[in-house]
């Protein structure tokens, strides 16, 4: 979390857009899958859908809910990014394999750029976060460290 946070305060200082994607989770654990999660047809607690407020959140932040799996999908992320004139994201997040590959494929598809910080990202074990990072996401986006990227918006 520490690290997100960084990164988004060095957006920040270059008067970058920190977007916060949180999950509707009710929404989410509806969809009709072959594997769905335990939680699935039990009614969630609204603030689990939350950003944490450790996280970093800030005024000024966009805030985007999703309902599937990327942040593009049926959200108005690719209206805000565009209305901005942004064309190059720099992507974390807590499921490396879900949330984040899902973003980044819905994302290049729209034709934004993207890097990605290995470091900020969370798998749900190592060997599909070294999978996706090693073979998936060079082909996708540039793959960098936290401290690559706030070293280079200092």
């Amino acid at each position: 979390m520490k690290t997100n946070r960084q990164i988004a305060d060095a957006l920040r200082a270059r008067g970058g857009l920190v977007v916060w994607v949180r999950v509707d989770l009710n929404e989410f654990l509806s969809l009709p899958v072959d594997q769905p999660s335990r939680f699935a047809g039990q009614p969630m607690p609204p603030e689990l859908s939350e950003i944490a407020p450790s996280a970093g959140l800030r005024n000024g932040d966009l805030l985007i809910t999703k309902r599937h799996w990327g942040a593009f999908a049926n959200t108005a992320l690719e209206e805000q990014l565009r209305l901005r004139g942004i064309d190059t994201v720099v992507l974390t997040g807590i499921s490396t394999n879900g949330g984040v590959e899902s973003t980044l494929r819905q994302g290049t598809g729209l034709g934004f750029a993207f890097i990605v910080a290995e470091d900020a990202c969370s798998g749900q074990d190592g060997e599909e976060h070294r999978f996706a990072f090693e073979k998936t996401f060079p082909r996708l986006a540039r793959v960098r460290t936290a401290g690559e990227i706030i070293k280079a918006l200092a």
